[in-house]
């Protein structure tokens, strides 16, 4: 898992998250076996204090300038800081299932 050990390493480096959680996704869109294209991220970090949405999510997609532009197809984000984390129990949305490209086809 060459992907998303190099999305693990860069948002540890550049969060310093307290908790880190990378889904690799790919098995519930239509690719191929093993692939490394969809993945959901959990990041608890006492830097988004203070930081709308949008911006932490801007802070990840510039930590993650490379996997993006390449292998990464899509990538569902949930941040929060420590405060959060805790008053939402430690839980983060389930993923919704993927009707997009041949999946939906079938329907």
């Amino acid at each position: 898992m060459q992907v998303q050990q190099a999305i693990e390493q860069k948002l540890k480096a550049s969060l310093s998250p307290s908790l880190l959680r990378v889904e690799n996704e790919s098995h519930m869109h239509s690719v191929p076996p093993n692939s490394e294209t969809h993945f959901k991220v959990v990041a608890v970090a006492q830097c988004f204090d203070g930081m709308r949405k949008v911006a932490r999510h801007q802070a990840v997609y510039g930590a993650l300038q490379v996997e993006l532009a390449g292998p990464v197809h899509a990538l569902a984000l949930h941040t929060y800081t420590p405060e959060e984390w805790l008053a939402r129990s430690g839980q983060a949305p389930d993923s919704p299932d993927c009707l997009g490209g041949s999946k939906r086809e079938g329907q």
